[in-house]
């Protein structure tokens, strides 16, 4: 008895020295690590360095008020709440903007998983492994539907073979009670690279006014964490989405092998298919994503036969898909897309996923039927694919090009080509005077315009004064921070312009009420049903009856100071 308790009071005396000695080498690590520069286990914290993209913003392109450039940097109204000039602000909020005379049709076959509206893409210093996304919301928060990272390092002079886009966190668009400040952290996934390009996708649809947000902070640590149930909160909906990927190989990386598959399973009939009408089964198929058809593609021959028949590609968004949209995939959709009629590319190509020659093929081969072409946000197009596009697309009466910056200002010529045009978007653009002028000469079919924050046109006056002289059908018009006209151009503009039914002339500083400018508006353009004097103080109650009088069918009034 006595041998086993002094075992035992051993046993003790060893564990509690043992733990005493855990303690001072926890403790001297500790004092080691502190001593060092930069251990690679510490988690580093760093704020936006610099905004790199953007899909719109609310300010104007010469200044910082409510711009996307207001993201880098540390915060500079958080933990405040309420309007700020010093914040980012996104072009749109609400739904009105979907129920306007220049809204535009959605696209079918567009995945419920992708609800974003618009972007912003953000470069850190440091490449890290992410452990935490902090978005400081200072305005009606609650916007946030996707925070994506990239593998490209920005400042890298050697660029990547390879561009990997991952999803760190995804979800539907919530109603936030309150347009309080807040500080919003959601759980993320861990990814296998590091990174320094942060992305983030929003839907204002659920908002009651513009969502504001002052800066991004990464947290992330230099060496791949170990994955742990602590570390690594990862949603179930992703992982179904990855093995989905690796069993079917649907990710669109994947999609172009699909695309190109041959060797399909031999059956000796195709069950109750073979009843079927091939009206029928081409309707059911319309309602499948275009992942999901790639996958249908690889049961048998009669549904591939199916899958790959042009008529499921008259209308084609590829939005969605932006991330893995690349010049295989273009190669490998042209068979299929020889009678397409919309199509939609915008935020695609980037970063050398898609060249001006894999555009202009496709093109070539796809191009006589198109109708309606998005191209928002495609920092790949110049003034060669602006030329294939009017060569190409003889039938085209939609094109958007907003936000396409890199679009060099000649190049815009080519658009006056294209006289079909109903639809023009030229929002943040650099098209110039000249060029503009000649699109409103030849392009006199146009129905709606969008000339928001257009800043290399030098007079919008006599910009107006074409408008009015040719454009006799023009239905909605955006002059959105145009800097120059006058109630001169207003009154051309009214005059020739009479099916008028949309007009945003939000912060337009050279128009005065006291020049009679919006009173003549109301009594020439009584088909209005949206009317944007945003940031004129100049508005007074005689505006605002003679609108109350003359335009009936005024659904929209912005004359917010």
């Amino acid at each position: 008895m006595l041998t086993v308790l002094s075992m035992f009071y051993y046993m003790c005396l060893r564990r509690r020295a043992r733990t005493a000695t855990r303690g001072e080498m926890n403790s001297r690590r500790a004092i080691e690590s502190n001593t060092r520069a930069l251990p690679i286990n510490v988690e580093i914290v760093q704020y936006a360095k610099e905004v790199l993209d953007f899909s719109s913003h609310y300010g104007s392109e010469n200044s910082m008020s409510y711009t996307m450039w207001n993201l880098a940097g540390i915060p500079n109204v958080y933990p405040s709440s309420g309007d700020f000039t010093q914040t980012a602000v996104f072009r749109t909020y609400g739904t009105w903007w979907d129920h306007c005379p220049s809204a535009r049709l959605p696209f079918k076959r567009t995945p419920t998983s992708f609800c974003s509206q618009d972007y912003v893409e953000l470069a850190f210093e440091e490449q890290v492994y992410p452990t935490a996304v902090h978005i400081l919301e200072t305005y009606h928060p609650g916007a946030v539907v996707r925070i994506l990272a990239c593998s490209a390092n920005p400042y890298s002079q050697n660029p990547p073979a390879e561009v990997r886009w991952e999803i760190l966190w995804s979800e539907a668009p919530t109603k936030v009670n309150g347009p309080q400040a807040r500080q919003f952290t959601p759980c993320i996934k861990q990814i296998n690279f590091p990174t320094n390009l942060i992305r983030l996708e929003v839907n204002s649809s659920l908002l009651d006014y513009y969502t504001e947000l002052d800066a991004v902070v990464l947290h992330g640590v230099k060496e791949k964490p170990v994955l742990s149930l602590k570390t690594s909160m990862i949603d179930m909906n992703d992982i179904d989405e990855d093995e989905d990927e690796e069993k079917y190989g649907c990710g669109m990386d994947s999609l172009n092998k699909q695309f190109s598959v041959v060797t399909l399973r031999e059956w000796p009939t195709n069950g109750y298919f073979d009843k079927l009408p091939y009206e029928l089964i081409q309707l059911i198929l319309s309602h499948l994503t275009v992942p999901d058809l790639c996958r249908l593609a690889q049961t048998c021959k009669l549904l591939y036969q199916h899958c790959c028949d042009p008529l499921q590609y008259i209308h084609l968004s590829l939005q969605p898909y932006w991330a893995r949209i690349n010049d295989t995939s273009l190669e490998y959709l042209q068979s299929r897309c020889t009678l397409i009629q919309w199509l939609n590319l915008s935020w695609t190509g980037n970063r050398g996923a898609i060249s001006v020659s894999g555009f202009s093929r496709f093109l070539k081969v796809c191009g006589s039927e198109l109708v309606r072409l998005e191209l928002s946000c495609g920092h790949f197009l110049n003034e060669t694919c602006l030329e294939v596009i009017t060569e190409m697309c003889p039938n085209l009466q939609e094109l958007n090009l907003a936000s396409c910056d890199k679009i060099p200002p000649q190049a815009f010529n080519h658009i006056a080509k294209v006289g079909s045009l109903k639809r023009l978007i030229l929002y943040r653009t650099k098209v110039e005077q000249t060029a503009l002028l000649s699109i409103l000469n030849f392009c006199s079919e146009l129905q709606h315009l969008s000339l928001g924050s257009c800043v290399m046109i030098e007079d919008y006056d006599l910009v107006a004064s074409m408008m009015g002289a040719k454009c006799k059908k023009l239905r909605s018009l955006d002059l959105w921070r145009c800097k120059n006209i006058t109630e001169s151009g207003i009154a051309e503009l009214a005059s020739g312009c009479q099916l008028l039914e949309e007009l945003d002339l939000g912060w337009c500083p050279t128009l005065q009420s006291s020049t009679g400018c919006f009173a003549n508006l109301a009594r020439k353009l009584p088909n209005l049903q949206k009317l944007f004097l945003t940031a004129n103080r100049s508005v007074c109650d005689t505006d605002i009856e003679e609108l109350a009088a003359n335009c009936t069918h005024l659904r929209q009034l912005d004359i917010l100071d």
